[in-house]
């Protein structure tokens, strides 16, 4: 799918620019230039040495992304190629600093780091617009704390609820989720582990070295590495998949409700149709539903593929990349349309009174602690 074409409308806009192939490689690149840097204060490379890394690193920072794809299918990763490129520029620039170079690491070292690095970037901004989702759905739910509607079980009237208590569920599952992806982002470590995972290359300075790694890159500590033992990108996976879901719980909601028969809700800026100009289309909502249903198949790809063989995976680990990647810009795109949705969401509550007066079994009948559970809700928000 062309980002060019389809980001916008999908909402993965606002998160392909720290996903892009640019991204990607300025990430490698960061990964190898702060290696070269904590192996030298470690004292496992000369720091002379280390000194002519950046300056590498550097020469080789605006190289063609389609020339480095080439280059990787050889290998089997884009890691081989660029410390190809980065030891010969750096041998150019200062000869015998392509000692410091890749120090102790393997391919995946820098690849998972590289991965790590730009899943924390990315998912954060959908943290933000999840919060922002979360919050927007808490002020209708103060503000519609007593409006009476109706609510719906399989599809039919069934009692009286209040539109406060509808958004205030909307509102609860947007939390959990962004709680949850925000502590496991925050969790994500650096990879350091060398050619089989027992930092051989870089004894005894293996583990203060990873520790370095991670302090410098702002990311958390391995404790051990992890290059097959990959249950943090499963938990991942399933915390971007509830996250799309609980966009596409509100999103579904105001499809429905926008319904001509319904007309309860109705966004902010409708979108309007090629062939039939009376339509108010809910855009925002029905796109983001849009990005959501992406997001169950590429789970299910990443737990699929959690089953890393010995001490480096074939194919599993290559599996991950580009189904990570799209998770999260589908993710992303969920959080990004949902937040347009929700924010300028317009409430009807002569529509929800016409329509709640049509079941005649809810004539006469409250709404029972539905206001005291928004008041609940809005009372228990994580911070």
């Amino acid at each position: 799918m062309s980002n060019s074409l389809f980001g916008p409308l999908s909402g993965t806009a606002r998160v392909d620019t720290v996903l892009d192939d640019a991204a990607w490689i300025a990430a490698l690149l960061e990964v190898e230039l702060a290696l070269s840097a904590v192996a030298a204060e470690q004292g496992t490379v000369d720091p002379g040495d280390a000194d002519g890394v950046e300056r590498a690193v550097a020469a080789v920072a605006g190289l063609d992304p389609a020339a480095l794809a080439a280059e990787s299918v050889e290998g089997g990763n884009p890691v081989i190629p660029l410390v190809k490129r980065l030891k010969a520029a750096a041998a150019r620039i200062q000869p015998g600093a392509e000692r410091a170079v890749h120090p102790g690491a393997t391919s995946q070292d820098v690849l998972d780091t590289t991965l790590v690095l730009l899943t924390r970037r990315a998912g954060h901004r959908i943290v933000e617009d999840l919060t922002a989702c979360a919050d927007a759905a808490a002020a209708l739910a103060a503000a519609r704390r007593d409006t009476p509607c109706a609510a719906r079980t399989l599809g039919q009237q069934a009692l009286p609820t209040t539109f406060g208590l509808v958004a205030a569920t909307w509102c609860t599952g947007l939390d959990r989720a962004r709680v949850r992806l925000g502590v496991l982002l925050d969790a994500l470590p650096v990879q350091f582990g060398g050619a089989a995972g027992t930092l051989a290359a870089s004894h005894p300075h293996g583990p203060a070295v990873a520790d370095a790694l991670a302090a410098r890159l702002g990311l958390a500590a391995q404790g051990v590495p992890w290059h097959t033992e990959r249950t943090r990108i499963g938990e991942l996976a399933g915390a971007l998949g509830v996250a799309a879901g609980a966009c596409a719980k509100p999103a579904t909601d105001v499809v429905l409700l926008s319904a001509t028969e319904l007309g309860e809700v109705s966004e902010a800026a409708p979108g309007d149709s090629s062939s039939m100009p009376h339509k108010r289309n809910p855009a925002a909502a029905v796109t983001a539903r849009g990005s959501a249903r992406r997001a169950p198949g590429l789970v299910a790809t990443l737990l699929a593929n959690a089953d890393h063989e010995f001490q480096r995976a074939a194919g599993a680990w290559h599996a991950e990349w580009g189904t990570l990647t799209e998770l999260l810009r589908v993710t992303a795109g969920a959080a990004a349309r949902l937040r347009i949705c929700l924010g300028g969401l317009q409430v009807h509550p002569d529509a929800m009174a016409r329509n709640l007066a049509l079941a005649a079994g809810a004539q006469g009948a409250g709404s029972g602690h539905a206001a005291e559970l928004v008041d609940r809700v809005l009372a228990g928000r994580p911070g």
